[in-house]
């Protein structure tokens, strides 16, 4: 088993562009970025994106919030804004969409009592419909998709922070998430394993409390005859593909794991094999998304 842990991917974008649906978490988004010592610009009217790359402008990446309500926004102006700025830096922009459930969104507007941007005196419904129309060509021509339908605002930092942090930027980063599901698989995910052909400790009584993180949860998955194959294959997989993101110039690989409750099988799989890549090298974002809402 080899792989390349030392490559360096394609420089880390001078520019994030964040925008999606109303709704879908780009305040929150936005906030993450600062918080990882972007320099944060919100909504700054298209026309005068190019501005922000005058020659000696300072050094710190750039998270750009552009929103529907965004001056002079429109599918066209934004790609023409994003062809500004490619021509300015030395590695292009990023164009980050963030995407939800019609329902969910739907859910968020009535719990906060907020108004839909795109429908002040009606239905939230029919705002999100208007706003799906409105980005659909901005969704499809997203360098990254990020559904936040599952994720609370505590798991969409984390996975922005695995994404874009600029520590984790100069190397490929794999992501692991175990999850549950009865909630389904995270969306965002580039490489989903059904874990629940294994052993289920849940039928065990003296173990049905504890999660895969506790070594009696991990030495009943890990007898199971199958649990040793199952590993060594899986890390030899990734670690051959993890050299091709990186000839593409990805910096981050999600691989999501699931089993029925996501509390034992799916979280001593994902254990697993973020100390077996850790050991080769590789720098590993681990998340535990039933566990952290059940918390």
């Amino acid at each position: 088993m080899s792989g390349e842990p030392g490559r360096t991917p394609a420089p880390a974008p001078g520019a994030v562009v964040v925008t999606g649906m109303s709704g879908a978490g780009r305040t929150t988004s936005i906030h993450a970025f600062e918080d990882m010592g972007y320099e944060v610009v919100n909504n700054l009217p298209l026309s005068m994106l190019d501005t922000l790359f005058e020659p000696g402008g300072g050094s710190k990446p750039i998270a750009l919030g552009v929103e529907a309500r965004t001056r002079g926004f429109s599918a066209r102006a934004l790609a023409g804004a994003l062809d500004l700025l490619r021509a300015r830096l030395d590695a292009a922009p990023l164009l980050v969409f963030l995407d939800c459930s019609d329902a969910v969104l739907e859910r968020r507007f009535v719990a906060t009592r907020r108004r839909h941007p795109l429908a002040p005196a009606e239905e939230p419904g029919i705002g999100v419909a208007r706003e799906r129309d409105l980005l659909a060509e901005i969704r499809a021509a997203a360098d990254i998709v990020i559904d936040t339908t599952m994720l609370s605002p505590h798991e969409l930092r984390s996975e922005l922070e695995a994404r874009f942090s600029p520590d984790r930027a100069r190397r490929m980063t794999v992501g692991l998430t175990s999850f549950s599901y009865k909630r389904g698989a995270p969306a965002s995910a580039e490489m989903v394993l059904d874990c629940r052909f294994l052993r289920n400790p849940y039928w065990d009584e003296t173990l049905r409390a504890l999660d895969g993180r506790d070594p009696a949860i991990q030495g009943y998955v890990g007898d199971d005859p199958r649990f040793g194959a199952f590993v060594d294959q899986l890390t030899e997989m990734i670690v051959m593909l993890l050299p091709a993101y990186l000839d593409d110039g990805k910096v981050f690989f999600s691989v999501a794991l699931g089993c029925t409750g996501g509390q034992h099988r799916s979280v001593a799989v994902a254990e697993c094999l973020a100390r077996r890549l850790a050991d080769l090298g590789w720098p590993v974002s681990l998340r535990h998304s039933e566990l952290e809402r059940r918390r």
